[in-house]
């Protein structure tokens, strides 16, 4: 299992590779005064490259953002090499894979998925509950049912790397959530189209062998992700429950209503974190926002988090900065 000393050493050393530094991406967030172009595309962490791709493909076909965040989510949850999100994604301490999902778009219609199991795409499904219920969130069982109702299939979606880092993890059986080991995790990702229209998603299978039933900030609206038409969004990624306690996405937005630019309103989240959860300096959390205007901020607790964004006809990778420097 790797260590959290470790687990910094190769974030620090994976970090040289990426295409933007952090001194890169906070010389770009700051310069509030430009005029960013839209439409753009932006998610968590660098692999999702594709999937802002995806995102932005949609956009230009003449697709909503909902739309987009959509499609952007469902390349992740469909690569059984992301062993964070969807299909390849890594059991529970049962050796359950369990699924997380929300959807939210400009006129605040949400629809969220928890704790469903044998589904490929749950972010799918989660639009479709935003869509064809009266409800915002199904769980479990009645998530499942819900979406075979609907025409999803019912698959194995353990594969065989993720079964094998099971076995592995059995033999020692300790549970201790470690973020972005690979630098990916949870896949929050939010768009704003040509007409200037915003969507947010966030997808995930939760953190590896954690025990069966848990679920985290990942499909709760206003923490896991949160947008405003009149403001913009936020998404979260890395340990739940730290998240989960602060409201993480929803203060965010709330502050940027207040003033605040996203790069301020992700590093007060983070601070938030930090000033109310003890032994915070041990889990990893990252923010990522967006407003109206196009101009994003990202902030984490640790280093090693990235993001991935598609924005002027250009696709790029930023390192975020982060709390924790020691």
């Amino acid at each position: 299992m790797t260590n959290r000393r470790e687990f910094i050493k190769a974030g620090s050393a994976l970090a040289a590779l990426s295409l933007i530094s952090c001194e890169e991406q906070e010389k770009h967030v700051q310069n509030t005064n430009s005029k960013p172009q839209l439409p753009i595309s932006i998610a968590t962490w660098g692999p999702n490259e594709a999937a802002v791709n995806a995102a932005m493909a949609e956009i230009e076909s003449g697709k909503t953002s909902l739309d987009a965040v959509e499609a952007g989510a469902k390349v992740p949850e469909g690569d059984p090499k992301d062993m964070s999100v969807g299909y390849g994604g890594r059991p529970d301490r049962d050796g359950k894979v369990t699924l997380d999902a929300c959807i939210m778009d400009w006129e605040m219609n949400a629809g969220s998925v928890s704790f469903v199991q044998g589904i490929k795409h749950p972010i799918s499904v989660a639009r479709k509950v935003m869509e064809k219920t009266p409800h915002v969130m199904l769980a479990g069982e009645g998530a499942q049912k819900f979406a075979v109702e609907e025409g999803f299939e019912v698959e194995n979606i353990l594969t065989e790397e993720a079964e094998k880092a099971y076995e592995e993890w059995l033999k020692t059986a300790e549970y201790k959530p470690q973020a972005n080991i690979e630098r990916h995790d949870t896949i929050g990702i939010m768009a704003i189209d040509n007409n200037s229209k915003i969507a947010g998603a966030c997808t995930t299978s939760g953190m590896a062998f954690k025990m069966h039933g848990r679920v985290g900030d990942s499909p709760v609206i206003g923490a896991g992700m949160y947008v405003d038409d009149e403001v913009g969004g936020a998404v979260a990624t890395g340990v739940g429950e730290l998240v989960l306690k602060t409201c993480g996405s929803f203060l965010i937005v709330e502050l940027m209503r207040q003033g605040k630019s996203p790069q301020e309103a992700c590093e007060e989240g983070v601070k938030r974190i930090a000033a109310k959860v003890k032994n915070f300096e041990e889990s990893q959390v990252g923010f990522l926002a967006i407003n109206k205007e196009g101009h994003h901020g990202a902030f984490a607790i640790l280093k090693g988090f990235n993001y991935a964004i598609n924005q002027g006809g250009e696709t790029k990778v930023y390192e975020s900065d982060y709390l924790v420097k020691s």
